[in-house]
């Protein structure tokens, strides 16, 4: 049994667009929804930490990321700034 609701406001052809498709697949609208949401959830967050690389490219990366580090006075000063969550002492 589920345990959270998820409640939203559609159009009518929306709701009969998401009906039409979800019958064809033999499921309900919740389902057919629910199902759906997920997909495009697990892609956006999927999105965020992985990326392709042709084999030029991916030993580009790789070399930049072996690359000894160097100085990065923007980095360093945004580093330097105390977080407004941090109130250490």
């Amino acid at each position: 049994m589920r345990a959270a609701a998820i409640n939203l406001r559609a159009l009518p052809e929306q709701r009969d667009l998401i009906d039409q498709a979800a019958r064809l697949l033999g499921k309900n609208r919740s389902d057919f929804m629910l199902e759906a949401a997920c997909e495009r959830a697990q892609a956006v967050l999927l999105d965020q930490v992985f990326f392709s690389l042709d084999a030029d490219k991916m030993q580009q990366f790789a070399a930049l990321l072996d690359a000894p580090l160097q100085a990065n006075q923007g980095l360093e000063r945004l580093m330097a700034v105390k977080a407004p969550w941090d109130k250490g002492e």
